[in-house]
């Protein structure tokens, strides 16, 4: 279907928790060392959500920010699509919890499950809502409480994560803008679901004393295997992107990856020849906040003047599912 109009970002925010967990305090929870850290995953700090958060508090901090940032009035929102596996409840979605703490309703809204994946998958969603003129402002958030569900028995993944959201208001472009979103590529291979899993909680295995007792309801990551997986899928998506839109690596202004550990971000920008310079990271001060990573780092990028008005941005991200995609915007 061709596009009755142009989707472009017009404004974005984020928010993390006060409480700041740097690797000496990880020292004291698991056996971990500052360096053994620092080494495999580039992390210094995390923040831990408050114990009287949730999710959709998150949520709603970056919201607020995002929406004040893009000029428009939250009443002016027609669509809110929040992408999270941490969400404050199993139902009802965060996004309507969201709804309601900005004092709004009468309009879709709903929850996508994509694993660190989900922000792209629901910028892809909210970008064909805008196109096609059913929206007019979209309010898309990644936000993730993992830290609530961490195997603390697993020192190899306990270190790695932290809470936070990103927000960002999908908006209709004006023909005079030069901001848009070009193109997203989003694609999942269910054959690996089970190498990034949290194995209790749903239908598949309900809640009892003996999934408790043997913590089947926090993160069980294979990480070495997903290694591989996340470089191979996150450059596929980037080439794509590249090669549908006519462009070549040199022609991207930056490229922003899931902040999931900096070894792989180091080896996508090696296998797509990109300029180090380009590549925006930020992960020692956040760690992997999951659906949040993305846009964190986009919206700290932008408002630290590092991306500016015109710039191209190359983004992408894996997940569990394995999910993974790609988004390609002119900031």
């Amino acid at each position: 279907m061709i596009a009755k109009y142009t989707a472009k970002i017009s404004g974005t925010g984020m928010y993390v928790p006060k409480k700041i967990v740097n690797n000496f305090d990880m020292e004291k929870l698991v056996d971990t060392t500052d360096e053994w850290i620092k080494t495999r995953t580039g992390m210094s700090e995390r923040h831990f959500i408050a114990d009287d958060q949730s999710t959709s508090d998150l949520c709603y901090e970056a919201s607020i920010k995002a929406i004040e940032k893009s000029g428009i009035k939250a009443k002016e929102i027609d669509m809110i699509i929040v992408g999270t596996i941490s969400g404050d409840y199993s139902f009802p979605s965060t996004a309507c919890v969201l709804q309601k703490k900005l004092g709004l309703k009468g309009f879709p809204a709903f929850d996508i499950a994509a694993g660190c994946t989900g922000w792209i998958y629901a910028m892809s969603i909210a970008q064909q809502f805008v196109e096609n003129g059913v929206s007019q402002n979209i309010l898309v958030v990644g936000a993730e409480n993992l830290t609530r569900i961490i195997n603390w028995s697993d020192r190899g993944t306990a270190v790695l994560f932290g809470d936070g959201a990103g927000a960002t208001i999908v908006s209709r472009a004006d023909s005079t803008d030069i901001s848009k979103i070009i193109d997203t590529d989003l694609t999942a291979d269910g054959t690996y679901n089970e190498l990034l899993i949290q194995p209790a909680g749903g239908s598949k295995m309900p809640a009892s004393e003996k999934s408790v007792r043997e913590n089947l309801h926090t993160i069980h990551m294979e990480g070495n295997k997903i290694f591989k997986h996340a470089v191979k899928s996150m450059y596929s998506v980037c080439d794509h992107l590249l090669k549908r839109n006519n462009l070549d690596v040199k022609s991207i202004d930056w490229l922003l990856t899931h902040q999931a550990n900096l070894r792989i971000i180091d080896a996508l920008g090696k296998k797509l020849k990109i300029d180090k310079k380009k590549v925006i990271i930020n992960i020692e001060k956040y760690a992997n906040t999951s659906a949040a990573t993305i846009p964190i780092a986009l919206d700290e990028a932008i408002r630290n003047k590092k991306v500016r008005r015109g710039d191209l941005v190359l983004m992408a991200s894996f997940g569990a599912g394995l999910t993974a995609g790609g988004l390609l915007i002119r900031y």
